[in-house]
Parts: C-alpha cells; sequence; structure tokens
C-alpha cells in the first residue's frame, strides 16, 4: 500500500520544508562557532539572538533571556523539575498529576524514590482536574507543582493559568512548571501574563526537526543547570549550541503562529469529521474524552471488544498511521495510564485509538480513513471472542 495517510501527530510531525530550508545554510555555509570572537562566528551568534526573540515571542514570555534552548521536551521537563529542586534541596513535597507525559510521570516515580513525598492529583472522567484537591494537596513544604497544559492522548486542556494562580495564593514559594508540548501551535501561548515559572516545548511537535526544544525559565527563578561547562545558555545549559536546529525550531515557532487560525478553524473541522464519521458507522465505537475543551487536532476513540494493536497493524496495512497513546510507551502492553485514570470502561480501554492531525492533513485524507475503518472494525469484529456483547450494540 503505497498510500500514506498521516494521523499520529502527537507522536512527531512532518519537517515543514520552510523549516528545512531555513536550517540549510547552517551546516555548511554559516558554520562558525556562535561563541567565537571572529566576525564569521558572531554572525551565527546574532541568528541565534534573533531565534530566541521569535521563541520568546512564540510563547509569550517577557523577555528573550527567559527562554533556554535545550535538546527536547523530556529535557526541558527534567532541567525545570530537577533543576527547581536542586535549588530548593529543603522542600520535599511535589504534585503532578496521574496523566502527565512519561518523560514527567516517570520522573516524579524517580524522585519519589529519592526520598520525595509526591501527591498524585486525580481526574475525572472527562480527565479534568479537580482544583479543590490542588489547593488541599499545597503546603508549607511544597516546592514544586507539575501540570502539563494539553494531555498527548486524548487533548484535553488543562486551566494552567488558573491552576498557577490557585497555587501561589496558597504558597507563594512553590513554583509551577507546565509541560506545554502538545499546546504549543494548538493553541495561542501567552506566558507572561501568568503565575506559571516554567513551560517547556518540543521542536518536532510544531514541525521542527527531532533533537530541539525550549524551556521558559521565568526571571528570578533559580534553577540549576543539568549540564555544567561552557557558559552557553546564560549558564544554564553548557554545550556548543545546535545552530541549525535552533534555526529550525524558531522558523517552525514562527510558521506555527501563524497557522493558529487554520488550526483552531480548519484542522478542527476535519477532526470533528472524522470523529463524527467514525462514532455513526462504526457501532462499538466510544469517543474518550470531553468533546469541549481539547486541542484542535486530536481525538481519542475506544473500539469495544477488540485489540488497539490489531487496529493498529490493519490501519498500517491500509496506509493509515494512528497510534494506541504515547509514543514513549509505546512498547508496553499496559492500557493507557491517561484512560485507566480516567476510568474507561474495560470493554474499550485496550482497543482505543488515538488520532492527531496536522495543518498538512487533508480532507481527502479524512474520507479515505472514513471510507476505510469501518471495514476493518467490521472484519475484527467477526474474529472478536465477545460475539454476544458486539451485537447487542449493533456491530
Amino acid at each position: 500500500m503505497e498510500k500514506t495517510v498521516y494521523l499520529d501527530n502527537n507522536a512527531t510531525t512532518q519537517v515543514d520544508p520552510k523549516v528545512v530550508e531555513a536550517m540549510t545554510p547552517y551546516f555548511c555555509e554559516y558554520y562558525g562557532n556562535p561563541s567565537s570572537m571572529h566576525d564569521f562566528g558572531g554572525k551565527v551568534g546574532q541568528k541565534i539572538k534573533e531565534a530566541r526573540e521569535t521563541v520568546k515571542e512564540f510563547m509569550g514570555a517577557s523577555l528573550a533571556s527567559e527562554i533556554v534552548f535545550t535538546a527536547s521536551g523530556s529535557e526541558s521537563a527534567n532541567m525545570a523539575i530537577r533543576g527547581v529542586l536542586e535549588a530548593n534541596k529543603k522542600q520535599k513535597h511535589i504534585i503532578t498529576t496521574k496523566i502527565e507525559h512519561p518523560c514527567v510521570l516517570n520522573l516524579y516515580k524517580t524522585l519519589e524514590k529519592e526520598g520525595y513525598r509526591v501527591t498524585w492529583l486525580s481526574v475525572d472522567n472527562d480527565g479534568s482536574l479537580d482544583p479543590q484537591e490542588l489547593e488541599d494537596s499545597i503546603c508549607d513544604e511544597t516546592a514544586l507543582v507539575s501540570i502539563m497544559y494539553a494531555n498527548n492522548e486524548t487533548g484535553i486542556i488543562f486551566p494552567v493559568e488558573k491552576l498557577a494562580e490557585l497555587v501561589k495564593r496558597k504558597n507563594p514559594k512553590t513554583k509551577v512548571f507546565v509541560d506545554a508540548v502538545q499546546a504549543a501551535g494548538k493553541i495561542k501561548l501567552n506566558v507572561k501574563d501568568t503565575q506559571i515559572d516554567l513551560m517547556g516545548i518540543s521542536g518536532h511537535k510544531i514541525h521542527a526537526p527531532k533533537g530541539i526544544g525550549a524551556l521558559y525559565i521565568k526571571k528570578g527563578t533559580i534553577v540549576m543547570p543539568l549540564i555544567v561547562g561552557g557558559h552557553q545558555e546564560r549558564g544554564k545549559r553548557a554545550g556548543t549550541e545546535n545552530v541549525p536546529y535552533i534555526i529550525g525550531l524558531a522558523k517552525a515557532c514562527e510558521l506555527a503562529q501563524n497557522a493558529l487560525k487554520d488550526e483552531s478553524t480548519r484542522v478542527k473541522a476535519l477532526r470533528d469529521k472524522l470523529e463524527k464519521g467514525i462514532i455513526e458507522r462504526i457501532p462499538n465505537a466510544r469517543l474518550n474524552a470531553a468533546v469541549e475543551n481539547r486541542v484542535p487536532n486530536t481525538t481519542n476513540i475506544g473500539f469495544q471488544y477488540i485489540e488497539g494493536e490489531l487496529i493498529l497493524l490493519h490501519m498500517s496495512d491500509a496506509g493509515i498511521c494512528a497510534s494506541s497513546g504515547s509514543a514513549c510507551t509505546s512498547g508496553s502492553l499496559e492500557p493507557s495510564h491517561v484512560l485507566r485514570s480516567m476510568g474507561i470502561p474495560f470493554t474499550a480501554l485496550h482497543g482505543s485509538i488515538r488520532f492527531s492531525l496536522s495543518r498538512f492533513t487533508t480532507e481527502d485524507e479524512i474520507d479515505y480513513v472514513l471510507e476505510t475503518l469501518p471495514q476493518i472494525i467490521k472484519r475484527l469484529n467477526q474474529f472478536s471472542p465477545f460475539q454476544k456483547e458486539l451485537k447487542a450494540l449493533g456491530a
């Protein structure tokens, strides 16, 4: 099957050709070290300053100096969380949610083994947090609260601005980190008007290459570096700057900012068409997340009484790319920790598929999925051991 319909953009995205074009001169033409004293390197250093300014505008920060370039969203999260805790060693209480991305979830589990007391916030059936539970969990010893902006599996958006205000009212010394990897490029970021202290993004989720990210650190927030060495990134992250990728991230941020309207209209309409079409055409399909309050590109649908891995394999044979959850947990046979935390019925838990679109997704591709997927599910239903239950659903 030569046709490829890529609906796994929350895992990674196509690098925009305009990003590649912006990066290319910095491999062989403008290859100087930006820290060098000579003019050749100085010109490269100036381009990094311009890139930092672009990323600052994209994240809605106040100062370009608040932006630190990293290698990924995972590094941004580790730098923020470990950096804050290293700077506040006496405070041993930290708070996060049960549905964070593995880069936060597994770090918190590690910190728990290292002696930190962790509060794991619950979510309801729609994937929403209870602000009262958060408020009740904060104490004098709380060093850090970490809450994602948008969930990578369901697309649910959390009111991080209001939650950060709640944290600061309860304990002004507690730092707030927001993983904005899945929100960036899908909804407008404006961190300067919030009480958020740290926010991370990843380039490969917004059509930049893999291997580049950024961390916003509010002025005055003390973060100990993970990587110690030279003076790069104002002493917060040592190592010669990855110039082409920094340039690529900045271009991707510029393009994503310009595409926000398309994301909230055309892409959302395609997502809704896909979602509605699947639910209408496949009797044993159910929506796993709230209809409203999601990023515009994401839907998560459970196909009851069928294994998700089988669905993915058959879709792959038909040229359709999707996922059963976070790409960082794809090697696990365990059902999604996000959907389990939401209380998704066991009948749909193992058969849940995430579809995530991008600005490159076309209506023809959505039509192809709606023509192909019902036939795949119909075939798989015939081999399900739950024929009685499927018949009751009308499948």
